[in-house]
């Protein structure tokens, strides 16, 4: 770990690493910050070039602290992609700036693999994988923006760009403090209209949400840090729990070992909301009953997703930007195998550990399942509520018992132990796969 060590004493106090302690530094810094670039500098009080150059600023300073020597990698692949963006015929620079920008990211990937297999240490390639997402974004918009509107979906014409930014423009984007170290995704337009305030009508204060979605954040680390250690993942390695356990504990422990799991990203996530929502960003108009929405660039929605009816409805509501990332530059682009190519580069951003891949093949595998038994059965169950009721309860069970076991291997990252383990299951939810697919479509 390259970044700050002042904080080690804060660090020997609590019991965390230090690299944990300058995360939440950081993220609570940018909190108090934020709060400043709302009020003190609203778009009614100060013009978008100092808007830009302080939220600039203190994200570099943000990232230096966290990352040291590390962060000229977050400086570094903008501007060699921004060369590219400025330079090249707009029929082929986005997929040249993906490529790029993916080659880059792999190498520090494969670099932290190599040097510090299955680490959880905070390190530069967090930020990067943001920013790959920013830069191509930014590459397909400006790519969208030379075509005719005829020519776009929905999502291409409303994130579309004219002009390609400048160096000041572009570089705050990248480097905007808010979202450098856990996102979400902004998309560029989106920001654009934040640091300008074009669509501000009646802006709400974002105080009260803000307060909820920080102890929000606060709850979720706290169940995190004491009920990780009760519940490790790892133990699905054991050869006692392995031979031993029966298939419905296995499948009871999976699940609760993978929600854990998932508070660590609830915490970053949720954190990350209301440090945008006090900059001012993220106000998305206002519900039926009066009150404001602040969702607009939000990443999870921990409701929908830990009580979803259906499997695309817990992927709709995990990692948010990056299913929106994923959606305007391979599925809407793609005319073949679109859903294949989507979850591949959703693997290849992730890195190399081989339970990435396992999971988004798993993914690819559930997903054609689900949608071949959604167009196969859900038609018996919609002639009554009672008939409808009884179909969404089917699924929602299926998705609970999918979930973990289709994403255990993301956590535990081996290849061979997550195979054995799935042997050790009979590969049950794998083989009702196949026969949702194949046997099911055929019979009914």
């Amino acid at each position: 770990y390259q970044g700050s060590r002042i904080f080690n004493w804060v660090a020997e106090l609590s019991g965390l690493a230090v690299d944990q302690v300058n995360f939440v530094i950081a993220q609570f810094s940018a909190l108090a910050l934020s709060s400043v670039f709302r009020t003190v500098l609203h778009p009614s009080k100060s013009s978008p070039a100092i808007r830009h150059v302080f939220g600039l600023l203190c994200g570099l300073i943000i990232g230096f602290f966290c990352f040291g020597n590390q962060a000229i990698h977050i400086a570094g692949l903008p501007a060699l992609c921004y060369i590219f963006i400025c330079t090249l015929n707009p029929n082929i620079m986005q997929r040249v700036v993906l490529a790029v920008a993916l080659v880059y990211l792999s190498c520090l990937h494969l670099h932290r693999q190599v040097y510090d297999y299955a680490s959880c240490s905070l390190d530069i390639t967090g930020p990067l994988m943001l920013i790959t997402q920013k830069i191509t974004s930014l590459a397909y918009s400006i790519h969208d923006g030379a075509k005719q509107e005829s020519e776009l979906t929905k999502n291409q014409l409303k994130y579309a760009v004219k002009q390609i930014p400048t160096a000041l423009e572009y570089f705050s984007y990248m480097f905007h403090f808010p979202v450098l170290m856990a996102g979400p995704l902004v998309f560029y337009t989106d920001y654009m209209d934040f640091i300008h305030g074009t669509q501000i009508v009646l802006e709400p204060s974002p105080s009260v949400v803000v307060f909820k979605k920080v102890n929000v954040a606060i709850l979720c680390a706290i169940v995190y840090v004491k009920l990780i250690p009760m519940f490790p993942i790892q133990v699905i390695k054991d050869n006692d729990f392995i031979e031993k356990m029966s298939l419905a504990y296995k499948f009871w422990y999976l699940t609760i070992a993978t929600m854990l799991v998932r508070f660590k990203y609830y915490f970053a996530w949720i954190l990350a909301d209301a440090i945008c929502n006090n900059s001012g960003f993220g106000f998305n108009g206002y519900k039926a009953d009066g009150s404001a929405k602040w969702d607009l660039i939000s990443n999870i929605d921990i409701f929908k997703f830990e009580c979803s009816l259906s499997l695309r409805d817990s992927i709709e509501a995990w990692n948010i930007g990056t299913n929106k990332w994923l959606r305007m530059t391979v599925y809407e682009r793609t005319k073949n195998y679109s859903t294949v190519f989507t979850y591949a580069l959703s693997a290849l951003w992730h890195g190399f550990y081989p339970g990435y891949y396992l999971t988004f093949a798993n993914g690819a595998l559930f997903t054609f399942a689900s949608r071949s038994m959604r167009r196969t059965l859900r038609g018996y169950f919609t002639g009554s509520s009672k008939s409808k009721f009884v179909y969404d309860m089917m699924t929602a069970v299926t998705t609970r018992f999918v979930m973990p076991y289709i994403t255990f291997p993301f956590v535990v990252l081996e290849f061979w132990p997550s195979i054995r383990f799935y042997l050790h299951m009979y590969l049950c939810l794998h083989l009702m796969a196949l026969a949702a697919l194949y046997v099911v479509p055929r019979i009914i």
